[in-house]
C-alpha cells in the first residue's frame, strides 16, 4: 500500500510597504465623520449583549476629525480637565518607559516591554474604571498603573528586581502586580487574565 501525503499550501500575504518605502493608506477607507453617516459604526449602549457589538471588532470606530476634534456619536464630550489629565498620564506613561527601556538596553534590566502607541488604551480604561475595580492586564499596560497613581519608585523597583521590589524578585520585570491599586497580577502566558477575570467576577457574584 503506498503512502499518501497530505499536502498543503502556505501563503505569506505580501505587505504594501517595506521599511523605508513611503507609507500609503489609499486601499483604505476613512469615513467621514460629518457627512458618511452609512460607515459610521453606530455607539452602543455599555449593557448590550456582547453578541451586538461584533461589528466593532472588524469594523473601523473612528472619533476624531483630521485636526484632532472629536466628533460624531463617539465623542464623550469629555471636560478640558479630564482631557489634560488624561494626556498627562499618556505623557508620563512613554517617559516611564523611555527611560526603562535605555535601563535595560544598558544591561541593568533583565527585560521591558514599551507601550508605544497604545498608552491610550491602558490609561483610558483606567479613568473610566473606578479606583477600587480589580484589573486584568496583560503586557504593556503599566498605564493603568500610572494612572492610579502607583509610585515610580515602586514601579522601577520591580523592574529592576532589587532589594525594593516588593515582589521580591520573583516575577518577571513586567510582570507588575499592586494588590492596593486593583492592579491583578501579569501572568507571563499570554491570555491567561481572561481565565483570572472570570473567575473573579464567579467569585464576586
Amino acid at each position: 500500500m503506498a503512502n499518501r501525503r497530505n499536502t498543503s499550501n502556505l501563503f505569506i500575504p505580501e505587505p504594501l510597504n517595506r521599511p523605508g518605502d513611503t507609507p500609503d493608506f489609499s486601499n483604505l477607507h476613512m469615513p467621514d465623520l460629518v457627512s458618511d453617516k452609512t460607515h459610521t459604526l453606530p455607539c452602543p449602549d455599555s449593557l448590550v449583549d456582547a453578541y451586538e457589538t461584533e461589528q466593532l471588532a472588524s469594523g473601523l470606530v473612528r472619533v476624531l476629525t483630521l485636526d484632532g476634534r472629536a466628533k460624531g456619536p463617539w465623542d464623550p464630550k469629555l471636560d478640558a480637565d479630564i482631557l489634560r489629565l488624561g494626556l498627562r498620564n499618556m505623557m508620563l506613561t512613554r517617559s516611564v518607559d523611555k527611560r526603562m527601556f535605555i535601563v535595560q538596553r544598558q544591561g541593568k534590566a533583565s527585560f521591558y516591554m514599551k507601550s508605544l502607541g497604545e498608552e491610550a488604551i491602558a490609561v483610558a480604561s483606567a479613568m473610566a474604571l473606578k479606583s477600587d475595580d480589580m484589573v486584568f492586564p496583560s503586557y504593556r499596560q503599566q498605564g493603568m498603573l500610572l494612572t492610579r497613581g502607583f509610585p515610580l519608585q515602586d514601579l522601577m523597583c520591580q523592574v529592576l528586581s532589587n532589594s525594593g521590589d516588593k515582589l521580591e524578585g520573583k516575577a518577571i520585570p513586567i510582570c507588575y502586580s499592586s494588590k492596593e491599586h486593583g492592579f491583578y497580577s501579569i501572568g507571563a502566558s499570554l491570555g491567561t487574565q481572561m481565565s483570572h477575570a472570570i473567575g473573579w467576577a464567579m467569585a464576586c457574584a
